[in-house]
């Protein structure tokens, strides 16, 4: 298994400033990766500059991380996610916290991130909004992730993290 392409490896000192440490905080929905997020604002702006990595849920459908970035474009998305929540609550510094068994036990445990994030499309597509039909998708997004990717690309991480069992 190869491992995956880290995200975070190419931000500057510059880039790092727009985010911060939340790892005792983070949303349990994050991805495992580099970015996640802790508590954010509920403005619901990180899906019109990141919408293939950013999603709304939990309690106060806050932002949260769906997809690591699979490009550079994706990270600018993410970074710009960043700069605009005025709390501060996006973090880049998941590789020091995660580790193979952490990332195994996250995917093991998926079954809560699937029906919380079926409840929060519950929600959202009984909303006429435009952001919650955008949102709708985008939970419709993960979920198929979720089925179709999310696996191959969580196994790929812990390789990139320092190894992984033969039998995952």
């Amino acid at each position: 298994m190869e491992a995956l392409w880290d995200p975070a490896s190419g931000l500057s000192d510059a880039d790092r400033a727009h985010f911060s440490n939340l790892w005792d905080s983070r949303c349990a929905l994050n991805v495992p990766g580099p970015f996640y997020t802790g508590e954010t604002d509920t403005c619901w702006t990180g899906r019109l500059v990141a919408p293939d990595n950013v999603l709304y849920g939990g309690e106060y459908f806050t932002e949260y991380i769906f997809r690591q970035p699979r490009g550079a474009d994706e990270v600018q998305g993410v970074m710009e996610a960043a700069r605009l929540d005025p709390f501060a609550g996006y973090a880049c510094d998941g590789n020091d916290h995660w580790t193979p068994p952490s990332v195994r036990a996250w995917w093991e445990s998926r079954s809560w991130v699937i029906d919380s994030v079926t409840e929060s499309l519950r929600v959202l597509e009984s909303e006429e909004r435009a952001a919650s039909r955008d949102a709708a998708e985008g939970a419709r997004q993960f979920l198929a992730y979720i089925g179709t990717g999310l696996e191959d690309d969580l196994r790929a991480y812990a390789v990139l993290l320092g190894g992984v069992d033969d039998d995952w």
